[in-house]
C-alpha cells in the first residue's frame, strides 16, 4: 500500500478551516437537549448521518407532512414532461369539497398546476392536493400507488400512503427517520421546486394566505419545509437550516401546539448546527491514490469516490482523523470504472467513524497474451 501523505493533508487543510473557531481542546458533544415531542430526528444532509433522535422508527400518522411525496410525485411529473405547470386543470367536485386547510379553487375559476403547487406547499391545500392528484393519475387512489412506489424506492420502509392529503386512515403511517428521507429528496433532486417552501405567503382566488411555518419568520436560516397537525397527529413539523455551507433537517412529530413544534424544532437545528462540523473530506472523483493492476494494459489504476464524501463530526476534531487505505490485490485487469476495489476505513482517536467503499476511477482494458503470461510469472514470485 503506497503512502497517504496526501489523504492526510487534505484532512488538515479541511480541519483547519472547518473548526477555525472551534476550542482546541473540544472533546465531547453537549447533550441534545429536552425535546417536548412524541418522536424526533436531527439529520445532516450532507453526510445523511443521523445526529439526534428518538423514536424515529415508531410509526406514526403524518398528517400534512404527507404533502412532501404529493409534491415529490408532482415534481417529477413536471419534469418528465407528464404535466406542464401552464396547464390549466379541471376541479373536481371531490376536489371543491375536500374538508380542513384549503386554498379555495372553485369549479368556475380556472387554476393552474403551478398555482396548485403553490397553494399545495405554502397553504396547505388539501383541495389542491385532490386536485393535482387526478390530474395526474385520474384518481387519488391510483396516485396514493404512485406515492408507495416512490416511497419505496426511496428506502422509505416503514411507510404507507393512502391519499395524498395526509388525512387519518389507519392505514395512512410513517416514521421520522422516513419524513427525513424524503424531505432531503426533495431538496436533492427538485432545487428549481425548493425555493417555494420558504415562500411566506400565497394568495388566490383573491384569498392570501400565511405559510403556517413559524420559522421562516423567527430565523434567516431556516429556507422549509412543511407543518402538519390533526387532532391525532399533533402538532408537526420538517424544518430545514441552512448555514455556513452546512444543511440540517429536523423532524418533530406530536408536539402541543404550533409555537411548540417550531421551537422544539429550532432547538434541534441550532443544536446540530452549533456543535458539529461537516467537512467534505474528499470530492467526487478525486484520486486518493494510484494502486498497482495485474495483467492490465496499464500498470496502475485511479482509485477514489463516486460521490463527494462528508462526514458530520463533534466540532474541534476533524483534525484529528486518521485515514487507511486497503485495496483488493493482487486486483487483475479487466477494471471497470466503478468497480469495488477496496475501502477506506476512517478513525478518531482510535475509535472507528466508518469503513467506505472505494472504487475505480477508470478503466483498465486486460493486456496482450505477451504482458498477461508476464504478470503470471511476476505473481507467482510476489505470493
Amino acid at each position: 500500500m503506497t503512502s497517504l501523505k496526501r489523504i492526510f493533508a487534505a484532512l488538515a487543510c479541511l480541519a483547519a478551516s472547518a473548526t477555525a473557531t472551534a476550542t482546541a481542546n473540544t472533546l465531547l458533544t453537549p447533550p441534545v437537549p429536552e425535546i417536548a415531542a412524541r418522536a424526533y430526528l436531527l439529520t445532516d444532509y450532507y453526510s445523511g448521518q443521523t445526529l439526534a433522535q428518538r423514536d424515529e422508527n415508531m410509526r406514526v400518522e403524518p398528517a400534512s407532512l404527507t404533502k412532501l411525496m404529493t409534491a415529490y410525485v408532482t415534481f417529477k411529473a413536471v419534469k418528465q414532461g407528464r404535466i406542464k405547470l401552464d396547464q390549466v386543470v379541471p376541479v373536481s367536485s371531490n376536489a371543491y369539497k375536500k374538508e380542513g386547510s384549503v386554498m379555495f379553487i372553485d369549479p368556475k375559476i380556472p387554476v393552474t398546476v403551478d398555482e396548485l403547487i403553490h397553494g399545495m406547499i405554502i397553504q396547505s391545500g388539501n383541495d389542491a392536493c385532490i386536485a393535482l392528484a387526478e390530474a395526474i393519475a385520474g384518481s387519488e387512489a391510483v396516485f396514493a400507488q404512485m406515492m408507495n412506489q416512490e416511497a419505496a424506492r426511496l428506502g422509505m420502509k416503514n411507510t404507507h400512503f393512502v391519499n395524498s392529503t395526509g388525512l387519518p386512515d389507519p392505514q395512512h403511517y410513517t416514521t421520522a427517520h422516513d419524513l427525513a428521507l424524503i424531505a432531503a429528496a426533495l431538496v436533492r433532486d427538485f432545487p428549481e421546486f425548493y425555493p417555494i417552501y420558504s415562500q411566506k405567503e400565497f394568495t388566490y382566488n383573491k384569498i392570501k394566505q400565511p405559510n403556517r411555518n413559524l420559522l421562516l419568520y423567527r430565523d434567516p436560516n431556516v429556507d422549509g419545509m412543511k407543518t402538519g397537525h390533526t387532532e391525532s397527529a399533533g402538532f408537526c413539523l420538517i424544518a430545514s437550516s441552512k448555514r455556513d455551507g452546512r444543511r440540517v433537517i429536523s423532524v418533530v412529530l406530536g408536539t402541543t401546539g404550533d409555537n411548540v413544534r417550531a421551537t422544539e424544532s429550532s432547538k434541534l437545528l441550532n443544536w446540530g448546527l452549533q456543535f458539529y462540523d461537516t467537512p467534505k473530506l474528499y470530492s467526487a472523483n478525486q484520486s486518493l491514490q494510484q494502486v498497482p493492476v495485474w495483467k492490465g494494459a496499464e500498470r496502475e489504476i485511479k482509485v477514489g469516490f463516486r460521490n463527494d464524501l462528508y462526514l458530520s463530526l463533534p466540532k474541534g476534531t476533524a483534525s484529528r482523523i486518521k485515514a487507511s487505505l486497503t485495496t483488493q490485490q493482487p486486483l487483475l485487469a479487466p477494471v471497470a470504472a466503478g468497480q469495488r476495489v477496496g475501502k477506506l476505513t476512517l478513525t478518531l482517536d482510535g475509535q472507528p467513524l466508518g469503513e467506505y467503499p472505494v472504487v475505480a476511477l477508470n478503466n483498465v482494458a486486460q493486456a496482450g497474451i505477451f504482458g498477461r503470461a508476464w504478470d503470471s510469472v511476476r505473481l507467482m514470485f510476489n505470493k
